[in-house]
């Protein structure tokens, strides 16, 4: 019995591995390629110089694929390349990059993405993220891994978060989000570290390490870039380490309360 519902249009040019399921009604455009064991749903739309690969599930009415948002693209060849094991859910928009961009939009492996989720072009995002319903990324926003993102948060264009941060929902981000740091609000800052998630993927010593970081970098009032330098010469810890070059590459800026009072 065959995978490929009847009802739905399958372009020449597309590459499927044989066991690819496509519900009723789906559209998958010429040059695309999807890897084994991945589902399309009905309704869902798959275009452009898409790539897919292994296990992933597309639920129905997602758009994935379709051509950036963004006035300065005239049909450049551009790609959206998507890992292994991701599910994205229904409604959601996927663009792929553009020239200015690097002509690629990447998506990395086990990832959840929820309903109507939108990943701007050239949007660069790690592995095992999850994005809740309503999160939208705007252009050349780049997520690290294991990055949480409450519902109906809007990310600002170039912005960078950090490995195993979280973004509370309802929140509007602006500015970098350093690793291991929870942020929320409007506009998002940060509220300490992101312990529920540290907890459950690496040991005390390393919590510990960070901890003493966070307060020396955001709680003591001196100049952020200079205490990000001292750390990096004085600490062992690789956590830590990575806190802090994050810091010092930071385009935008981290938002943080400044205390003005500490002596």
């Amino acid at each position: 019995m065959s995978n490929i519902h009847p009802t739905a249009i399958i372009e020449d040019g597309a590459q499927l591995a044989d066991d690819v399921t496509v519900g009723p009604f789906a559209y998958i455009g010429s040059k695309v390629k999807i890897g084994e064991c991945t589902t399309v749903a009905s309704h869902a739309v798959i275009e452009g110089d898409t790539t897919i690969g292994k296990h992933n599930r597309i639920f129905s009415h997602a758009a994935i694929g379709t051509i950036p948002q963004d006035l300065k693209f005239k049909g450049e060849e551009v790609q959206l390349i998507i890992g292994d094991h991701n599910t994205i859910r229904e409604f959601t928009l996927f663009n792929p990059g553009t020239k200015g961009g690097g002509s690629v939009t990447k998506i990395g492996n086990g990832n959840l993405f929820m309903g109507y989720v939108h990943l701007g072009h050239d949007v660069m995002i790690g592995d095992r993220c999850i994005l809740a319903n309503g999160v939208t990324l705007a252009g050349h926003v780049e997520l690290g891994d294991h990055v949480v993102i409450g519902g109906l948060t809007p990310v600002h264009q170039f912005v960078h978060v950090g490995d195993f941060a979280m973004i509370g929902g309802a929140s509007a981000l602006s500015q970098d989000i350093p690793p291991f740091c929870l942020a929320e609000g409007n506009r998002a800052t940060l509220r300490g570290l992101n312990l529920t998630g540290l907890r459950r993927a690496m040991d005390r010593e390393d919590i510990n390490a960070l901890k003493l970081a966070y307060r020396e970098l955001f709680e003591q009032g001196q100049p952020l870039q200079e205490v990000a330098a001292s750390l990096l010469e004085s600490n062992d810890s690789t956590k830590v380490k990575q806190l802090c070059e994050f810091i010092q590459t930071s385009k935008r800026g981290i938002p943080f309360t400044r205390n003005e009072n500490v002596k």
